[in-house]
């Protein structure tokens, strides 16, 4: 693997590498990378799946590197803006009612000392505050309310050192969000944060066509009006006159967005969750076939409206400090986002909506990323890597090379004459022996997921594997009412200490599995991938059903119905694909080491009697296969012996 991530930045070429559990791939394109930067004389951004591998490429390979290699290099770590506290808006804050109660005046307190002596502004150092403070969006330092070298702390400003820092650096360590936030707003006076580079290495390649579609939209959300009106009220503004004018206007916005944004929770739904923004939803066809504005459409207009005046008012005055014209941006940003997703003409686009907490978040994402990665990335940079350990589908890199825009692989000839920008292949194979440390047991006489007795059957096999195991398991489900119904079912039948997701956060249940004997965590979507738990304390791995994408998501339907009418199947093209690598993350959270041993399980029937069965069995590891508990149980059979 090293040597081919060597030959791309040699050749300038494109390479995608499945390189699977403990193949060190990390070193492998690390490497490389250093090498690289230093012959090309050019920066390499390597951009990871989650902030955690961050901080591992940062406080563990990268140190190590600079130890053992002959070649001396710098790195920086990049994380987004939303991480960093603005110097400017925090003194602002401190004069502003962002509070909501006693404990946010002493979490405020400890920020604001934190802030003077802090190298970083990284929120990430507040390890003893709560993970989630209700005043933070009010300081932290996002893009839409930077106004740049205007403003007066830009010298001190976290942001603008930590790009200083990642100048002077060869490699830069960013994550997905940062990378394509930054590559969708590559040229605008504020946006950029990553500098330069000629070369990007995406670890956790799997998750890119997700992450770009959800920055190459558009968005509005309640907040972002909110915090608009919450600036304009803490405008440097002296005029009396003009000040009630602003009042007023404020005033007249807030009822407004208040009105659209309870029609649109009556509109689309009142739980969380995303839903298609459906057409007719803002106007429709009348009898006499002219087009009339609904309620919710009459509620945008006259937001629309409102925030228009607003930007008039403040686009009035003669001598705007940076602030105004921040806002002013941000006005007219919103108002050109809300009217392209109010439209809903582009059918290049979904159009959805996404309520989450007191949130509500209209959106509007590409349904094909492919045409913007390769002109915005793949045709702009020398050399990209993707890898991952699920990128192939049944032995074939097809799926994942479409759905980004990838050239094809070229023969020989091609190779010869350069080639660049073409896309090589490799296939680095664990060096764990998955027939000697896993076996894969699929039960028999299974019911179909849907039927009425599959949730029984599958309690009962879950209680069966979990006896064999002694616990030490994950239960991994594919949806939330699964994972209640499997853990309802099944931790009073046995004897073991069961957690559940939702029951505390994330890194807190982690930590009480790793340290609780015998433990079993029953989990859903985060859980499935970016976990690692090495040695007996994980030993099996139940997952209920094969997980295909949800039908009913709006942006799933759209991305099926776009490979639909270019006559294709969404099925094999899209949904069997997709699953099978995200079947291959869960089932890899069990041998993350050459010593690891361990059961893994799949209920689902389908794997056996459904036509697509056979592409998820040839891309899973090539352990053993069994359908009798019996055999099940002999890979602990070593274990129990004290082997």
């Amino acid at each position: 693997m090293a040597g081919a991530v060597l030959r791309a930045f040699e050749e300038r070429r494109h390479l995608i590498v499945e390189a699977g559990t403990g193949t060190g791939k990390t070193l492998a394109y690390l490497v490389p990378a250093v090498a690289a930067a230093a012959a090309r004389g050019g920066r390499v951004v390597v951009s990871t799946g989650t902030k955690n591998l961050q901080e591992q490429l940062m406080e563990k390979d990268i140190p190590f590197l600079q130890r053992v290699l002959p070649r001396k290099f710098s790195a920086a770590y990049m994380k987004g803006r939303g991480n960093y506290v603005c110097l400017s808006r925090l003194k602002r804050a401190e004069h502003s009612p962002i509070l909501d109660g006693l404990d946010d005046v002493d979490y405020f307190d400890a920020v604001r000392r934190w802030s003077r002596d802090s190298q970083t502004g990284d929120r990430a150092e507040l390890a003893e505050l709560p993970e989630s403070l209700s005043f933070w969006r009010h300081i932290d330092a996002r893009s839409e309310i930077c106004t740049g070298q205007k403003c007066a702390e830009y010298d001190a400003c976290y942001v603008t050192r930590m790009r200083q820092r990642a100048t002077d650096a060869d490699i830069i360590i960013v994550n997905h969000h940062l990378f394509f936030a930054d590559l969708a707003l590559r040229g605008g006076e504020f946006g950029q944060v990553i500098p330069d580079y000629s070369a990007v290495i995406f670890d956790e390649a799997h998750q890119v066509e997700d992450v770009a579609a959800e920055y190459f939209g558009a968005q509005v959300s309640n907040f972002q009006l909110e915090d608009m009106l919450r600036d304009l009220q803490m405008l440097p503004i002296t005029d009396a006159s003009l000040n009630r004018e602003l009042t007023r206007v404020a005033n007249r916005v807030g009822r407004f967005a208040e009105q659209f944004w309870m029609g649109f929770a009556r509109e689309a739904r009142a739980d969380e969750g995303r839903y298609p923004i459906v057409p007719g939803t803002f106007a429709r066809k009348g009898h006499g076939g002219e087009i009339e504005a609904t309620p919710l459409g009459d509620a945008y207009l006259a937001l629309d409206g409102a925030l228009q005046r607003m930007e008039t008012t403040l686009d009035a005055l003669r001598e705007k400090p940076p602030e105004v014209e921040n806002l002013i941006r941000r006005i007219r940003e919103s108002r050109f986002n809300l009217e392209f997703i109010v439209a809903g003409d582009d059918r290049r686009y979904v159009y959805w909506v996404e309520r989450r907490g007191r949130g509500t978040f209209l959106r509007a994402s590409p349904i094909d990323v492919s045409t913007l990665l390769q002109d915005k990335l793949f045709d702009r940079v020398e050399t990209v890597v993707l890898t991952s350990a699920t990128l192939a589908s049944a032995g074939s890199f097809d799926f994942i090379k479409q759905r980004l825009g990838l050239a094809p692989e070229t023969d020989e000839s091609d190779r010869e004459g350069g080639g660049a920008g073409k896309t090589d292949e490799l296939v680095a194979s664990s060096g764990y022996n998955y027939e000697e440390q896993a076996v894969l047991y699929l039960p028999p006489r299974m019911p179909e997921p849907r039927s009425p007795q599959w949730a029984e059957r599958a309690a009962a096999e879950v209680v069966e594997l979990l006896n064999i195991s002694q616990g030490r398991a994950f239960v991994l489900s594919t949806s939330l009412s699964g994972m209640r119904a499997l853990y309802e079912r099944v931790h009073g039948e046995v004897d073991f200490p069961c957690f559940v997701q939702g029951s505390m956060a994330k890194a807190g249940l982690l930590e009480r599995f790793r340290t609780t004997p015998n433990a079993v965590l029953f989990a859903t979507a985060s859980f499935w991938q970016g976990v690692d738990v090495r040695g007996e304390q994980l030993s099996c791995v139940v997952i209920d059903k094969l997980p295909f994408a949800v039908p009913t998501d709006p942006v799933v339907a759209a991305r099926q119905r776009f490979i639909e009418e270019q006559g294709g199947s969404s099925f094999y093209e899209y949904s069997v694909p997709q699953a099978i690598i995200t079947l291959k993350q869960g089932l890899g959270r069990l041998i993350r080491s050459a010593t690891d041993r361990g059961l893994l399980a799949v209920l689902d029937p389908r794997l056996r009697t459904a036509s697509y069965g056979r592409l998820f069995l040839q891309s899973l590891p090539p352990c053993r296969i069994t359908s009798d508990l019996r055999d099940a149980a002999a890979v602990f059979e070593s274990e129990l012996a004290g082997g």
